[in-house]
């Protein structure tokens, strides 16, 4: 992959689905469930928890430390 996708803005639509807007401006929707594996993703499969994701500067993170890498949500996301 050429470009690294930096995530630059994210919006909470419905169930585990983030709208994301990436550095080069285009958007994409996550359907975040399928990556909710594991011990450090246990939290978010409560969907209050999930909600509280932040943009921390490259990525999505949650406060537990738990973070989807960009190059993921932008090759997997759904182009808007």
């Amino acid at each position: 992959m050429q470009y690294m996708p930096v995530v630059v803005d994210a919006e909470y639509l419905s169930g585990y689905k983030i709208k994301l807007t990436f550095d080069n401006g285009e958007k994409r929707i996550a359907d975040c469930w399928k990556w909710l594996n594991g011990e450090v993703f246990e939290p978010l499969k409560d969907q209050q928890y999930f909600q509280k994701f932040f943009v921390d500067g490259w990525s999505i993170s949650w406060p537990n430390g738990a973070d989807i890498a960009p190059e993921t949500l932008y090759e997997e996301g759904e182009v808007v």
